[in-house]
């Protein structure tokens, strides 16, 4: 009898520790990300396809905040996640205190301004109101781009440390007004405002994007520091995953889709 029980005993073990195995090798072979839905998730889609001829299975889990992607990255509960640049992310590691590092940049979403209740620059009447995202790197990057287009004049220093907000413009002879909003609810306020400068994946959510008056060069210095990039946890640079969504995200195959989708308001990197 002590015999049988030993013997049932280590077979139900072996299965356990079998079965184990069996689920750790499986979900070695599936990367879960965190993004964006518009263009983010569509850009993720469009690499299933090489993800999977390699053994991998994609899982996209889309967000719409600019928050709980990086908490449930930090988390673990993400293998990697795609939705933000690096001036955001790194303010985010120094605020919340989390472990996220930059491994790949995929593409570049140009602020634009866009049309409200006053339809284009040229009848903006003084003392009009503008919105801006209230986040410290978008709302530098707004006040940047109305000062590059002669509306108002920013601190220099504030801009260079990607730190300015409406307290920092210098020169407002128009005595336009700013409302700070989330970069999500911009969109949504178009008809409380004149204009509002929106982050390129929520114009096209919206379906605005046609509509922009005026962008961030594609050429300028904005491109480069603030192109959109795919973020692991700290110490997870170099896993087989975070080098396969290395490979297939940074193709060529992608950079042609982003183009044919999504360009101008969404750039390859």
């Amino acid at each position: 009898m002590k015999k049988t029980i030993k013997a049932l005993l280590l077979i139900t073990l072996l299965a356990l520790f079998v079965g184990g195995c069996s689920t750790t090798k499986a979900s070695d072979k599936v990367i879960t990300v965190g993004a964006s839905p518009t263009p983010h998730a569509k850009i993720l889609e469009a690499a299933r396809a090489a993800l999977l001829a390699d053994g991998y299975t994609l899982v996209i889990k889309e967000f719409t905040d600019y928050v709980l992607p990086n908490t449930a990255l930090n988390s673990g509960d993400l293998d990697a996640n795609y939705f933000q640049h690096l001036p955001y992310l790194t303010d985010f590691n120094t605020k919340n205190g989390t472990k996220l590092s930059s491994v790949l940049a995929v593409h570049f979403e140009p602020l634009g301004l866009y049309p409200g209740k006053t339809t284009s620059i040229a009848t903006l009447k003084d003392g009009a109101t503008i919105a801006v995202p209230n986040d410290k790197s978008n709302e530098t990057r707004a006040l940047a781009l109305l000062q590059d287009n002669g509306l108002i004049t920013v601190n220099a220093a504030k801009l260079a440390s990607e730190d300015a907000t409406i307290l920092d413009i210098t020169s407002n002879p128009r005595n336009f007004k700013f409302t700070e909003l989330e970069a999500v609810q911009i969109p949504r306020a178009l008809a409380d405002v004149d204009l509002a400068v929106i982050n390129g994946n929520y114009a096209l959510e919206a379906k605005i994007e046609k509509s922009v008056l005026l962008t961030e060069s594609k050429d300028s210095a904005a491109a480069k520091k603030y192109a959109n990039i795919l973020v692991v946890q700290t110490g997870k640079e170099t896993t087989a995953k975070t080098k396969e969504l290395i490979k297939v995200l940074g193709s060529q195959a992608i950079k042609d889709f982003i183009t044919a989708n999504f360009y101008p308001t969404v750039i390859p990197a």
